[in-house]
């Protein structure tokens, strides 16, 4: 079953050639998007084998290790991560290993018919594939578990261990239900390509395949090796010798006590001109890698941060709107009205844990920074762009194939979904909705049983599926598209029917936010599936126990962590060098007094500051209509063609990353997806996609490398100007507002 590349017509550019006395079936490669023909392979063998002994034993280790590392290091402040792509390329020499070594012995189940071999031969890339999604379960950050963090380590206070466990569980398999109602138009439809997958898919043919190499050239697994080797090498300088590199702000360098001109330069705490980083963490920080990303996704959002970083913030800043001279001009907390940290504290009522009005009253409202405004702002707009331009764009499609319930038509369907047909059959419809009425019930039943520590009624979870199942069709049309999504609706809207209670609106946002995330992750690897040809009902069985698996071992250790170690996420209470510091749930803390304690109705609406922001979701309704007007008056305009409302939108709220992420981002993108696949597309087609694959790994194996070798043995790295992961602009994070006093900042008169 060896795969050898030869020239062939199938795109202009070498594809496999496949031997059909093995089983191996080839069909025109009339895929309608032009980056999955120059990466998919028309082919397909059934007779490759998938869910073997193999893909078990190593997928469900590696689900295992992956979900105890990355949980256990992900709240400390020098996190550590590992991504699939490192399982990906560890299992391969394991899987042929073992392929070498097992006895190709038939294993009987006693009292049935049922068996399986040790060994069914060569180890296939549809294991490999496999295996990755097993591991992808293990590698994600699961929703629910923020809300058990915030509770205990932020809110201190308790919530039932079983209400947790079923909460992280249930919020998780959720997904699985809006993913079955969706696939046939996110996953069956050719137009929905999911472009990370095309990275994928270029690694394991990289890995796997054979390949006659030409004289003068190299093959592309050895493209990956070297890129791969080079990536772990130079991420030494920014992961350990020269962290700073990570992000240069030059204006910052040179005006070193001026507050705006620092404001202006920096890349992390301002508006990053003049800012870059020289590390390929800093390019993939905030949306990935840019090279998974369309070149005219990359522009929208571009246009988006553009206006909205160097236009918007700007002008709001400066002319001092909602006195935002008060507090930092980039940042992510809350503060009072004098400028200093909201005093949470002090307005909650410690006995029903809800928020005390009167205390309320008498301190302050809510107050946020400019950015935090527009990001917010633009996630308003982006709720309600998403749902016109999805309708407007992409209605008559998705209606025609919504009311098709047969199978389309050969004629109809392309390469890939012909194969698919022909060869398995598709996972029944029924088993989606089985999984998602007993979750449902599960949840409800969660709800009503833990009432006290959830804070949440029965019929509000109904309402929170609704929304779900709403929701996750126009945000999933957009990510299948074009790699990127966003939203705050079910923050928003239970901040209004119940305010004051924190708990409960973490929970609502986790039963949402989290079931379309993990809804959206399913259908991605479905889709993966799709390109590989592996068995419908063999990935069903792999997502659904990698999700129970990474469940349960994400919920085991946090919760030793949390009951272990004393003072966990508290900085200023944690002992001298300790790491557990939790620096991503911040953010997630901040968003629950914000929606869940003093919530919408005195941040966003006659109560608050900011009810103005409200006209985001006019303009995010509004402004689509008419360039999808235009659109259709001058249909061969390729500029009103290739406009994106959604992710202009998107790209303009600088959340939840830095300027120097976006300009790194954008910059790398648009060099290889624009002018490299315009002027060299045939080095675009074999390459850019195993460059992204092996880049990742490099920084992936060398953090880990790092982490293990000298951060876990308290060697932090060299103590010289350079070995700080710092750009250097300490007053950035400066108000600017006469006679705000602020430690470490300069007070302006």
């Amino acid at each position: 079953m060896g795969d050898v590349f030869v020239l062939s017509p199938f795109s202009g550019h070498q594809e496999s050639s496949f031997d059909s006395s093995q089983g191996w079936q080839v069909e025109e490669n009339d895929h309608p998007i032009e980056e999955v023909r120059l990466t998919v392979d028309p082919t397909d063998n059934p007779n490759i084998t998938a869910l073997t002994f193999r893909t078990w034993l190593i997928g469900v280790m590696s689900c295992v290790l992956l979900s105890f590392v990355n949980t256990f290091f992900y709240y400390r402040t020098e996190q550590l991560s590992i991504g699939s792509v490192c399982i990906q390329i560890i299992a391969l020499p394991i899987g042929r290993f073992l392929a070498a070594t097992l006895p190709k012995k038939e294993i009987k189940f006693p009292f049935t018919n049922w068996s399986f071999s040790l060994n069914p031969g060569p180890f296939s890339m549809k294991e490999l594939c496999l295996i990755t999604i097993f591991a992808s379960a293990g590698a994600g950050d699961l929703f629910a578990m923020h809300v058990v963090i915030v509770v205990k380590a932020f809110y201190h206070t308790k919530i039932n261990p079983i209400a947790a466990f079923l909460l992280v569980q249930t919020s998780q398999l959720l997904g699985f239900g809006w993913a079955g109602i969706y696939r046939k138009i996110l996953v069956d439809n050719p137009y929905m390509w999911w472009p990370e997958n095309l990275i994928q898919v270029s690694l394991y043919k990289a890995l796997h395949q054979k390949e006659k190499r030409k004289k003068g050239t190299i093959t592309r697994f050895q493209f990956f090796i070297v890129v791969f080797i080079t990536s772990f090498a130079y991420y030494t300088i920014p992961g350990f010798i020269f962290p700073a590199i990570s992000t240069i702000s030059v204006l910052c360098l040179i005006f070193k006590k001026s507050i705006t001109m620092q404001q202006i330069g920096s890349g992390l705490k301002g508006l990053g001109v003049g800012s870059f980083g020289i590390d390929w963490s800093t390019v993939t920080n905030i949306w990935g890698s840019p090279l998974a990303t369309p070149a005219s996704a990359i522009f929208n959002i571009m246009l988006g941060f553009f206006i909205g970083i160097y236009v918007l913030i700007p002008i709001c800043y400066w002319t001092n709107a909602y006195n935002v001279k008060r507090f930092p001009i980039i940042s992510y907390d809350i503060f009072d009205y004098t400028g200093h940290s909201y005093n949470t504290t002090r307005i909650i009522n410690n006995k029903t844990f809800t928020l005390n009005l009167e205390e309320a009253e008498s301190y302050s409202k809510i107050n946020i920074s400019i950015n935090f405004l527009l990001a917010y702002g633009t996630s308003f707009a982006y709720m309600t762009a998403s749902i016109i331009h999805v309708a407007l764009h992409d209605g008559k499609n998705i209606l025609k194939m919504w009311k098709d319930t047969k199978e389309c038509d050969k004629e109809k369907m392309d390469v890939h979904a012909r194969l698919m047909k022909r060869n398995y059959e598709p996972v029944p419809q029924w088993w989606f909705y089985v999984l998602l009425v007993t979750v449902i019930g599960l949840s409800i039943f969660t709800c009503i049983g833990f009432g006290r520590h959830l804070q949440v009624p029965w019929w509000g979870l109904l309402f929170i599926f609704i929304i779900a199942l709403l929701f996750t069709l126009p945000f999933g049309v957009i990510m299948a598209t074009t790699g990127q999504g966003l939203n705050v609706i079910t923050e928003y809207i239970f901040g209004l029917i119940l305010p004051g209670n924190p708990i409960a609106n973490m929970t609502y946002k986790t039963y949402g936010t989290a079931s379309m995330n993990q809804a959206f992750t399913l259908l991605r690897d479905l889709n993966l599936g799709h390109y590989m040809k592996i068995p419908p009902k063999s990935m069903f069985i792999v997502q659904l126990t990698g999700t129970m698996i990474a469940s349960f071992v994400n919920f085991t250790i946090t919760s030793f962590l949390l009951n272990t170690i004393k003072h966990k996420c508290d900085p200023e209470n944690l002992s001298q060098g300790s790491l557990w510091t939790c620096p991503n749930d911040d953010v997630f803390y901040n968003a629950s007094i914000i929606w869940g304690l003093v919530g919408p109705m005195r941040t966003f609406d006659k109560l608050g500051n900011y009810s103005a922001l409200n006209f985001f979701f006019l303009i995010g309704l509004l402004l689509p209509i008419p360039f999808w007007y235009l659109s259709k008056v001058f249909p061969r305009n390729k500029l009103l063609r290739c406009i994106h409302i959604p992710l202009i939108i998107a790209g303009g709220g600088l959340f939840p990353a830095h300027s120097v992420n976006y300009i790194m981002w954008g910059t790398v993108g648009i060099f290889f997806n624009y002018y490299i696949y315009k002027r060299y597309k045939e080095w675009w087609a074999r390459h850019t996609y195993v460059m992204s694959a092996a880049l990742d790994a490099g920084v992936a194996f060398m953090g880990i490398f790092i982490f293990f070798a000298l951060q876990f043995n308290n060697i932090s790295g060299i103590d010289w100007w350079g070995g700080v992961a710092d750009d250097y602009c300490p007053l950035a994070s400066c108000p600017t507002a006469p006679q705000v006093i602020i430690k470490g900042c300069p007070t302006v008169k």
